[in-house]
């Protein structure tokens, strides 16, 4: 499973606010430390079980369920899709 942001949204930084947000043409989502640096590794060519092992290198206790749930409900609110 291959995750990547869908077309029209960007994950940029929010100089106001001083944080990660999600933009898309719907809205704004302002993701949790955790939800912010999977998205920071979609880029549509790196795969779960590649996200797990570089944020492993980074952080202690990385699980890929949890990978692959935050990034299921990204998908349900469409600022994700699985290729």
């Amino acid at each position: 499973m291959i995750p990547r942001l869908r077309r029209g949204v960007r994950l940029t930084y929010d100089h106001t606010r001083d944080l990660q947000v999600l933009l898309y043409p719907e809205g704004v989502l302002v993701p949790n430390a955790t939800a912010t640096a999977i998205l920071q590794r979609c880029d549509g060519t790196t795969t779960v079980a590649e996200l797990v092992v570089a944020l492993g290198k980074v952080y202690e206790g990385v699980d890929e369920q949890h990978i692959v749930a935050v990034l299921t409900r990204l998908a349900d609110r469409q600022v994700v899709e699985w290729l």
